[in-house]
Protein backbone atom coordinates (compact mmCIF):
# COMPACT_ATOMS: atom_id res chain seq x y z
CA UNK A 1 0.00 0.00 0.00
CA UNK A 2 1.46 3.59 -1.19
CA UNK A 3 2.13 5.15 1.89
CA UNK A 4 -0.51 8.32 2.23
CA UNK A 5 1.57 10.11 4.98
CA UNK A 6 4.85 10.30 3.19
CA UNK A 7 3.26 11.85 -0.02
CA UNK A 8 1.43 14.71 1.75
CA UNK A 9 4.25 15.01 4.47
CA UNK A 10 7.10 13.74 3.85
CA UNK A 11 9.55 12.26 6.81
CA UNK A 12 11.77 14.68 8.68
CA UNK A 13 14.99 13.73 6.85
CA UNK A 14 13.19 14.49 3.30
CA UNK A 15 14.66 17.87 2.13
CA UNK A 16 11.01 18.60 1.01
CA UNK A 17 9.23 17.78 4.54
CA UNK A 18 6.38 19.36 5.17
CA UNK A 19 6.65 21.10 1.68
CA UNK A 20 4.84 18.66 -0.97
CA UNK A 21 4.18 20.46 -3.76
CA UNK A 22 0.81 20.38 -5.57
CA UNK A 23 -0.12 20.96 -9.43
CA UNK A 24 -3.81 22.18 -9.77
CA UNK A 25 -5.21 20.81 -13.29
CA UNK A 26 -7.81 23.41 -14.75
CA UNK A 27 -6.15 26.22 -12.65
CA UNK A 28 -7.16 29.11 -14.88
CA UNK A 29 -11.14 27.74 -14.76
CA UNK A 30 -13.51 29.90 -12.01
CA UNK A 31 -13.80 26.43 -9.85
CA UNK A 32 -10.30 25.67 -10.01
CA UNK A 33 -8.99 29.09 -9.97
CA UNK A 34 -11.12 29.63 -6.49
CA UNK A 35 -10.19 26.15 -4.67
CA UNK A 36 -6.77 26.92 -5.90
CA UNK A 37 -6.88 30.39 -4.21
CA UNK A 38 -8.22 28.80 -1.17
CA UNK A 39 -5.37 26.23 -0.85
CA UNK A 40 -2.86 28.30 -1.04
CA UNK A 41 -4.25 30.45 1.37
CA UNK A 42 -4.52 27.34 3.82
CA UNK A 43 -0.72 27.05 3.56
CA UNK A 44 -0.46 24.44 0.39
CA UNK A 45 2.43 24.22 -1.67
CA UNK A 46 0.80 24.82 -4.93
CA UNK A 47 3.89 24.77 -7.10
CA UNK A 48 1.93 24.61 -11.02
CA UNK A 49 -1.17 24.94 -12.59
CA UNK A 50 -1.93 22.96 -16.05
CA UNK A 51 -4.54 24.17 -18.48
CA UNK A 52 -4.08 23.87 -22.14
CA UNK A 53 -3.38 26.71 -24.18
CA UNK A 54 -2.19 28.79 -21.36
CA UNK A 55 1.79 27.90 -20.79
CA UNK A 56 3.61 30.27 -19.53
CA UNK A 57 1.34 32.36 -18.31
CA UNK A 58 1.13 32.92 -13.88
CA UNK A 59 -1.26 32.19 -11.53
CA UNK A 60 -1.91 35.20 -9.32
CA UNK A 61 1.42 36.51 -10.24
CA UNK A 62 3.26 33.04 -8.87
CA UNK A 63 2.34 29.98 -9.99
CA UNK A 64 3.49 29.05 -13.17
CA UNK A 65 1.39 27.51 -15.57
CA UNK A 66 2.03 24.61 -18.19
CA UNK A 67 0.24 23.27 -21.20
CA UNK A 68 0.74 19.73 -19.79
CA UNK A 69 1.28 17.94 -16.99
CA UNK A 70 4.92 16.21 -18.09
CA UNK A 71 6.07 20.27 -18.34
CA UNK A 72 4.56 21.00 -15.04
CA UNK A 73 5.78 17.66 -13.23
CA UNK A 74 9.22 17.94 -15.18
CA UNK A 75 9.57 21.42 -13.53
CA UNK A 76 8.60 20.85 -10.15
CA UNK A 77 8.78 17.28 -9.71
CA UNK A 78 5.70 17.13 -8.18
CA UNK A 79 4.00 13.96 -7.17
CA UNK A 80 -0.04 15.34 -6.17
CA UNK A 81 -2.36 16.44 -8.56
CA UNK A 82 -5.50 18.07 -8.12
CA UNK A 83 -7.84 17.85 -11.40
CA UNK A 84 -10.51 20.77 -11.46
CA UNK A 85 -11.87 20.47 -15.03
CA UNK A 86 -15.94 18.71 -16.27
CA UNK A 87 -16.41 15.13 -16.09
CA UNK A 88 -16.11 15.02 -20.04
CA UNK A 89 -12.73 15.68 -19.55
CA UNK A 90 -11.30 13.92 -16.07
CA UNK A 91 -10.26 11.13 -18.32
CA UNK A 92 -7.96 12.81 -20.27
CA UNK A 93 -6.17 14.74 -17.35
CA UNK A 94 -5.64 11.80 -14.91
CA UNK A 95 -3.79 9.64 -18.17
CA UNK A 96 -1.59 13.13 -18.16
CA UNK A 97 -1.26 12.99 -14.55
CA UNK A 98 -0.44 9.57 -14.02
CA UNK A 99 1.78 9.29 -17.18
CA UNK A 100 3.78 12.47 -16.02
CA UNK A 101 4.53 10.21 -12.38
CA UNK A 102 1.84 12.17 -10.57
CA UNK A 103 1.49 9.47 -7.18
CA UNK A 104 -1.51 10.98 -5.68
CA UNK A 105 -4.60 12.01 -7.86
CA UNK A 106 -7.21 14.00 -6.22
CA UNK A 107 -10.53 14.14 -8.40
CA UNK A 108 -12.75 16.52 -7.68
CA UNK A 109 -15.72 15.99 -10.49
CA UNK A 110 -18.85 14.56 -10.20
CA UNK A 111 -20.76 12.29 -12.33
CA UNK A 112 -17.42 11.08 -14.25
CA UNK A 113 -18.42 8.23 -16.02
CA UNK A 114 -18.13 4.71 -14.42
CA UNK A 115 -15.83 3.68 -17.59
CA UNK A 116 -13.54 6.31 -17.24
CA UNK A 117 -13.15 5.95 -13.60
CA UNK A 118 -12.41 2.19 -13.88
CA UNK A 119 -9.72 2.91 -16.98
CA UNK A 120 -8.01 5.73 -14.63
CA UNK A 121 -8.11 3.15 -11.33
CA UNK A 122 -6.44 0.61 -13.64
CA UNK A 123 -3.70 3.17 -15.00
CA UNK A 124 -3.09 4.24 -11.41
CA UNK A 125 -2.72 0.28 -10.35
CA UNK A 126 0.19 -0.07 -13.01
CA UNK A 127 1.62 3.34 -11.95
CA UNK A 128 1.56 2.59 -8.41
CA UNK A 129 -0.17 5.55 -7.61
CA UNK A 130 -4.10 6.64 -5.54
CA UNK A 131 -6.92 8.16 -6.70
CA UNK A 132 -9.16 10.05 -4.31
CA UNK A 133 -11.92 10.28 -5.70
CA UNK A 134 -14.13 11.26 -8.47
CA UNK A 135 -16.81 13.31 -6.41
CA UNK A 136 -14.50 13.76 -3.50
CA UNK A 137 -14.16 17.04 -1.41
CA UNK A 138 -10.35 16.28 -0.56
CA UNK A 139 -7.71 14.78 1.29
CA UNK A 140 -6.13 16.81 4.23
CA UNK A 141 -3.80 16.60 7.05
CA UNK A 142 -4.99 19.74 8.94
CA UNK A 143 -3.12 22.82 9.88
CA UNK A 144 -0.67 21.36 6.78
CA UNK A 145 -2.01 20.84 3.61
CA UNK A 146 -5.00 20.67 1.82
CA UNK A 147 -5.62 19.17 -1.31
CA UNK A 148 -9.66 19.72 -1.94
CA UNK A 149 -12.49 22.25 -1.83
CA UNK A 150 -13.39 21.54 2.34
CA UNK A 151 -13.40 24.36 4.32
CA UNK A 152 -10.41 25.26 6.75
CA UNK A 153 -12.91 26.05 10.11
CA UNK A 154 -14.04 22.37 10.97
CA UNK A 155 -10.46 21.27 11.23
CA UNK A 156 -8.03 20.80 13.89
CA UNK A 157 -4.94 18.73 13.78
CA UNK A 158 -4.84 16.03 16.31
CA UNK A 159 -5.09 12.09 16.71
CA UNK A 160 -8.54 11.46 15.27
CA UNK A 161 -8.81 9.79 11.38
CA UNK A 162 -12.12 10.50 9.39
CA UNK A 163 -12.64 8.85 6.16
CA UNK A 164 -16.15 10.13 4.80
CA UNK A 165 -18.44 9.30 1.36
CA UNK A 166 -20.34 12.71 2.09
CA UNK A 167 -18.45 15.91 2.15
CA UNK A 168 -20.52 18.19 4.00
CA UNK A 169 -21.01 15.57 6.76
CA UNK A 170 -17.03 15.23 6.79
CA UNK A 171 -17.14 19.09 7.57
CA UNK A 172 -20.21 18.30 9.67
CA UNK A 173 -18.51 15.86 11.89
CA UNK A 174 -15.21 16.86 12.17
CA UNK A 175 -16.14 20.53 13.33
CA UNK A 176 -18.06 18.49 16.34
CA UNK A 177 -15.43 16.12 16.87
CA UNK A 178 -13.31 20.19 17.23
CA UNK A 179 -15.77 21.25 19.08
CA UNK A 180 -15.24 18.62 21.65
CA UNK A 181 -11.45 18.21 21.76
CA UNK A 182 -11.11 15.30 18.92
CA UNK A 183 -8.62 16.81 16.43
CA UNK A 184 -7.36 15.11 13.22
CA UNK A 185 -4.58 13.23 11.80
CA UNK A 186 -6.23 12.71 8.40
CA UNK A 187 -9.48 13.24 6.75
CA UNK A 188 -10.04 11.68 3.46
CA UNK A 189 -13.43 12.42 1.47
CA UNK A 190 -13.90 8.78 -0.23
CA UNK A 191 -15.77 10.38 -2.88
CA UNK A 192 -19.73 10.28 -3.50
CA UNK A 193 -19.92 8.35 -7.27
CA UNK A 194 -20.87 4.75 -7.93
CA UNK A 195 -16.68 3.87 -8.58
CA UNK A 196 -14.46 5.50 -6.62
CA UNK A 197 -10.20 5.34 -6.53
CA UNK A 198 -9.81 4.83 -2.90
CA UNK A 199 -12.85 2.68 -1.53
CA UNK A 200 -13.13 2.97 2.68
CA UNK A 201 -11.13 -0.43 2.52
CA UNK A 202 -7.91 1.25 0.87
CA UNK A 203 -8.48 4.17 3.31
CA UNK A 204 -8.41 2.27 6.39
CA UNK A 205 -5.15 0.46 4.99
CA UNK A 206 -3.35 4.04 4.22
CA UNK A 207 -4.41 5.31 7.96
CA UNK A 208 -4.45 2.24 10.52
CA UNK A 209 -1.04 2.73 11.29
CA UNK A 210 -0.41 6.25 11.73
CA UNK A 211 1.88 6.69 14.54
CA UNK A 212 -0.20 8.09 17.83
CA UNK A 213 -3.77 7.37 15.78
CA UNK A 214 -6.06 7.33 18.53
CA UNK A 215 -9.07 6.18 16.87
CA UNK A 216 -10.98 6.85 13.84
CA UNK A 217 -14.43 7.82 12.56
CA UNK A 218 -16.32 6.32 9.64
CA UNK A 219 -18.80 8.39 7.62
CA UNK A 220 -20.58 6.25 5.31
CA UNK A 221 -23.63 6.02 4.01
CA UNK A 222 -26.64 3.77 2.13
CA UNK A 223 -26.10 1.73 -0.71
CA UNK A 224 -23.13 -0.93 -2.23
CA UNK A 225 -21.46 -2.78 0.52
CA UNK A 226 -18.06 -1.12 1.54
CA UNK A 227 -19.02 -0.44 4.76
CA UNK A 228 -19.71 -4.13 5.37
CA UNK A 229 -16.35 -4.59 3.98
CA UNK A 230 -15.07 -2.24 5.89
CA UNK A 231 -15.82 -3.60 9.27
CA UNK A 232 -15.26 -7.30 8.06
CA UNK A 233 -11.47 -6.02 7.75
CA UNK A 234 -11.81 -4.59 11.23
CA UNK A 235 -12.63 -7.51 12.86
CA UNK A 236 -9.66 -9.43 10.60
CA UNK A 237 -7.11 -7.05 11.18
CA UNK A 238 -7.62 -7.15 14.93
CA UNK A 239 -7.55 -2.98 15.10
CA UNK A 240 -8.09 -1.95 18.49
CA UNK A 241 -8.34 1.47 18.15
CA UNK A 242 -11.41 3.07 19.37
CA UNK A 243 -13.72 3.45 16.45
CA UNK A 244 -17.05 5.19 15.78
CA UNK A 245 -19.50 5.30 12.85
CA UNK A 246 -22.16 7.11 11.32
CA UNK A 247 -24.61 6.45 8.01
CA UNK A 248 -26.18 9.14 5.73
CA UNK A 249 -29.24 7.68 4.51
CA UNK A 250 -31.02 5.66 7.18
CA UNK A 251 -34.45 7.15 6.57
CA UNK A 252 -34.29 7.01 2.17
CA UNK A 253 -36.75 4.93 0.63
CA UNK A 254 -35.66 2.06 -1.36
CA UNK A 255 -34.74 2.32 -4.81
CA UNK A 256 -34.17 6.04 -4.84
CA UNK A 257 -31.22 7.56 -5.48
CA UNK A 258 -30.46 10.04 -2.44
CA UNK A 259 -27.84 12.56 -3.69
CA UNK A 260 -24.49 10.78 -4.45
CA UNK A 261 -24.75 8.61 -7.35
CA UNK A 262 -24.04 5.30 -5.55
CA UNK A 263 -26.36 5.95 -2.79
CA UNK A 264 -29.04 3.84 -3.13
CA UNK A 265 -30.80 1.00 -1.79
CA UNK A 266 -31.64 -2.14 -4.02
CA UNK A 267 -34.00 -4.46 -2.38
CA UNK A 268 -31.55 -5.41 1.11
CA UNK A 269 -28.47 -4.56 -1.05
CA UNK A 270 -27.06 -1.48 0.40
CA UNK A 271 -29.38 -1.24 3.40
CA UNK A 272 -28.68 1.28 6.35
CA UNK A 273 -29.72 -1.96 8.11
CA UNK A 274 -27.30 -3.84 6.23
CA UNK A 275 -24.24 -1.95 7.54
CA UNK A 276 -25.44 -0.98 11.38
CA UNK A 277 -25.54 -4.85 11.87
CA UNK A 278 -22.58 -5.11 10.35
CA UNK A 279 -21.07 -2.72 12.01
CA UNK A 280 -22.50 -3.61 15.59
CA UNK A 281 -20.90 -7.22 14.91
CA UNK A 282 -17.23 -5.41 14.85
CA UNK A 283 -17.81 -3.53 18.07
CA UNK A 284 -18.17 -0.16 16.36
CA UNK A 285 -21.15 2.12 17.57
CA UNK A 286 -23.51 3.68 15.03
CA UNK A 287 -24.45 7.53 15.92
CA UNK A 288 -28.11 8.36 14.68
CA UNK A 289 -27.16 11.84 14.65
CA UNK A 290 -23.44 13.44 13.70
CA UNK A 291 -23.85 15.69 17.02
CA UNK A 292 -23.59 11.97 18.60
CA UNK A 293 -19.86 11.08 17.09
CA UNK A 294 -17.87 12.86 19.33
CA UNK A 295 -20.18 11.38 22.34
CA UNK A 296 -19.54 7.50 21.33
CA UNK A 297 -16.02 7.93 20.90
CA UNK A 298 -15.42 9.63 23.93
CA UNK A 299 -17.13 6.36 25.48
CA UNK A 300 -14.91 4.58 23.70
CA UNK A 301 -11.69 5.92 24.36
CA UNK A 302 -12.42 6.00 27.91
CA UNK A 303 -13.20 1.95 27.79
CA UNK A 304 -9.80 1.41 26.01
CA UNK A 305 -8.02 3.54 28.52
Amino acid sequence: MTDIFGLLKGKPEDADYEKKGVIVQGITGAYGSLHAKNMISYGTNVVAGVTPGKGGEKFEGTVPIYNTMQEAVDATNAKISIIFVPAKFFLGAAKDALNAGIKLLVAIPEHVPIRDTMETIDLAKQKGAIVIGPNTPGIMIPELIKVGIMPPMPFKIGKIAVLSKSGTLLYEISDALTNSGFGQSITIGIGGDPVNGTRLIDAFEMIKDIPDLEGLVVVGEIGGDSEEILAQKIIDSGFNKPTVAYIAGRAAPKEKRMGHAGAIVMGTYGSAESKVSMFNKANIPVAKRPAEVPVLLAGKMEKSD
